[in-house]
């Protein structure tokens, strides 16, 4: 008997000719189905459906033109898009403000502090969604950084255009539905929004009309701006100009009178004259200044008398300075 009879299974050459294949299906059929997809590879699987929610978090958080997000705990985000706080201190701080929310994640199984239960609180009465997600697509959501099982969602902030709003204030003065003068902020490249919070608190405190901001080069309403302005945010109304420089002309057109601060100014503000007229107050950053095209649209460019040993105030102090200023003239 030959090797090949006495082995079993063992291969036996036949003596017919060429016979018709199977084209390699019957190979490709042994070769099975390979190896079991991942679960969030699979359509009816929990974890496809929470990779699709991740995706689209993330594509709605991401900057416009290729750039980069900044990170962390308020996650600045491009302008337009949604914006998450995370961290229990931040969260809880963030709804005590006011702040508006589109949802709070909430991590399975968290371990539940007094911050997480004011948290929860806060959202019930607010009506805020409230959606448990696992610590995985929590870690997705935030692009890894340290959220402490609870997120908050932010959704953008509705601008009303600045030219629109002045306009409309203005008509409404005319007709007498407003008692005092129109009273505007406009802000010049103030990028930190803390400067914007702050300076939205002032202009409540004193009867302002609108905060304008630039949409270039210029911080929005961020959840550290909604933050500092302790809820001062939902009194004034941010809007946004195109373009500042023909925003301040148009605003002239319709009988604003624009006065910038800044630290050489040709007047000094206990003797602005303007403070009864319609108003609009422009400021610059701290390190800059006013832009020059800024200044060249200025009625007029005032300065705060200050110690000659200190360079220049804070943009927020500034402004809170001559809204004060601007109050008590009007009070007159």
């Amino acid at each position: 008997m030959s090797a090949a009879q006495k082995r079993s299974g063992a291969v036996r050459k036949s003596k017919k000719g060429p016979s018709v294949g199977t084209g390699g299906y019957g190979r490709r059929a042994l070769e099975g189905k390979g190896p079991t997809p991942k679960a969030e590879d699979r359509p009816y699987h929990k974890a496809f459906k929470n990779k699709e929610l991740a995706e689209r978090s993330a594509a709605k958080r991401a900057p416009a033109k290729g750039g980069q997000a900044s990170r962390g705990r308020s996650g600045g985000r491009a302008k337009g898009s949604e914006e998450l706080v995370t961290g229990r201190n931040s969260v809880v701080e963030a709804l005590r403000a006011g702040i508006p929310a589109k949802a709070m994640y909430i991590a399975i199984r968290i371990d539940v502090d007094e911050r997480v239960r004011e948290s929860l609180k806060i959202a019930a009465e607010r009506g805020i969604p409230v959606m448990e997600t696992g610590k995985p697509e929590l870690d997705r959501m935030t692009d890894e950084a340290i959220h402490q099982g609870l997120v908050l969602q932010i959704p953008p902030y509705d601008y009303k255009d600045a030219l629109e709003t002045v306009k409309a204030t203005i008509a409404k003065f005319k007709k007498g539905h407003i008692k005092n003068a129109p009273l505007f902020i406009a802000l010049d490249g103030i990028t930190d929004p803390r400067n914007l919070g702050a300076i939205i608190r002032s202009a409540s405190a004193f009867s302002a009309h609108a905060v304008i901001v630039p949409e270039r080069r210029s911080v929005g309403l961020t959840a550290s701006a909604w933050k500092t302005s302790a809820g001062a945010a939902v009194r004034v109304p941010v809007t946004r100009a195109p373009n500042l420089n023909s925003t301040l002309k148009g605003m002239k057109e319709a009988g604003v009178f624009v006065v910038g601060l800044d630290g050489d100014g040709d007047v000094s503000l206990p003797d602005l004259g303007l403070a009864t007229d319609p108003l609009c107050i422009v400021v610059g950053s701290e390190g800059k200044g006013l832009s020059r095209l800024v200044r060249e649209n200025c009625d007029s460019i005032v300065s705060i008398p200050i110690d000659s040993g200190m360079e220049s105030l804070n943009a927020s102090m500034a402004v809170g300075i001559t809204l004060y200023e601007v109050s008590r003239k009007r009070s007159v």
